[in-house]
């Protein structure tokens, strides 16, 4: 089986063309394939697959081998692997919370976001759901933060461990901010999150007024990830844009 690997802002997936067929792969084999050290080596498999209605479906798992809540970055990088297959420059494709409109220009793949209804207050801290949920907290520095342990304490608590959360430090001001980020599923920080930065840069415009777009800076890019917004009884027409890049590909023996 040939597979595909691309990475948006250091969130690297794992892609298989599964509009012929969706192949059968168990959560132990997906967790296998996405070891760092035993297989491949990604946050997460990422299947493309027909759809009626739209020009792809897209199915997701996280390194676990679970099958996940929407993924931002994977969202953008299952657009470029599209384009890549000649299937075109502008998409509209479904994932589990929902249709998403996608464009690629060159390097970068803008891709339209859910809807948000609602910022909550949780633990004195924030958390709302972008796809997937987040729980957002604002920090001096999140480059001296053990985030680990910052995360568990989080992540594990009270309020998450049934479900689990993804947990973002962030810092800034106006339109600019950086962040760091600790995933549920994959249960470790990664090098970027599209949802987690989407998640960022609303409860950002919610608590300090950051005006859209908000540029916001993860471990994996220097680049930056822009998130643009319209704020009006909750958050519409949200877009995620940034580089999405195909690394290599090979067979899966």
């Amino acid at each position: 089986m040939t597979f595909y690997k691309y990475q948006g802002t250091g969130n690297d997936f794992i892609m298989i063309d599964g509009r012929r067929e969706i192949p059968t792969i168990s959560q132990k084999e997906i967790e296998k394939l996405c070891h760092r050290r035993f297989g491949i080596g990604a946050d997460g498999l990422i299947i493309l697959a027909e759809e009626a209605g739209y020009d792809f479906r897209m199915i997701y798992y996280n390194s676990d081998g679970r099958e996940s809540s929407m993924c931002g970055n994977g969202g953008r990088c299952i657009a470029r692997f599209a384009h890549d297959l000649g299937m075109g420059d502008q998409f509209s494709f479904i994932a589990i919370d929902g249709p998403h409109k996608a464009q690629v220009e060159a390097e970068r793949v803008k891709l339209q976001m859910g809807d948000v209804a609602n910022i909550e207050s949780r633990m004195g801290d924030f958390f709302t759901d972008t796809g997937s949920p987040h729980h957002v907290q604002f920090i001096d520095d999140p480059n001296q933060l053990d985030i680990l342990s910052a995360a568990h304490a989080i992540r594990y608590s009270d309020t998450y461990k049934k479900d689990g959360v993804n947990v973002n430090f962030v810092q800034g001001a106006g339109q600019n901010w950086q962040m760091r980020t600790y995933e549920r599923g994959v249960e470790d920080e990664t090098y970027s999150c599209g949802t987690g930065v989407t998640a960022a840069a609303l409860v950002a415009h919610h608590k300090y007024q950051a005006p859209s777009p908000v540029q916001m800076h993860t471990k994996g890019g220097t680049l930056g990830l822009t998130i643009q917004f319209h704020p009006d009884k909750g958050y519409h027409n949200i877009w995620l844009v940034g580089p999405a890049l195909k690394v290599f590909e090979g067979q899966i023996a």
